[in-house]
């Protein structure tokens, strides 16, 4: 289990993220993720800057951002981002119809590549980028 670094034990810089996490997302600590990248301040400085970056509003929505952050953390089988990004794609506004859909397309989805991946199916010349 990795090592939480709590905000009193935290260095400046690792407490200047977390104020500005806390700030962002309006909460009274930062979450577990968080707290374990903090054994390498300049990780965490990294990819919560990123991370605002790439979930900025922008041509998708907030919720659709989430829903697909939590359609690629189910692939991927991370079950902190599933269920963090779960819970975040819930608070923008993801519904249980939508979260049904969203798992039959997972799901579809881990089905049909694994079958295109074992037959060894070649790209059709259309579907090939320019």
């Amino acid at each position: 289990m990795p090592r939480l670094i709590e905000y009193a034990e935290a260095s400046p810089e690792v407490r200047a993220v977390y104020d500005a996490i806390k700030a962002a997302r309006g909460v009274p600590d930062v979450n577990n993720f968080w707290k374990a990248l903090a054994v390498d301040p300049a990780t965490l400085k990294r990819t919560w800057e990123s991370l605002t970056q790439v979930m900025a509003p922008g041509a998708l929505d907030a919720r659709m951002k989430e829903m697909l952050y939590l359609a690629a953390s189910m692939a991927a089988g991370c079950a902190y981002c599933t269920a963090s990004h779960g819970a975040a794609a819930r608070r923008a506004g993801m519904d249980d119809a939508m979260f049904g859909e969203l798992l039959a397309v997972v799901g579809m989805a881990a089905e049909t590549n694994r079958l295109a991946e074992a037959l060894r199916v070649p790209i059709d010349p259309q579907f090939e980028s320019s």
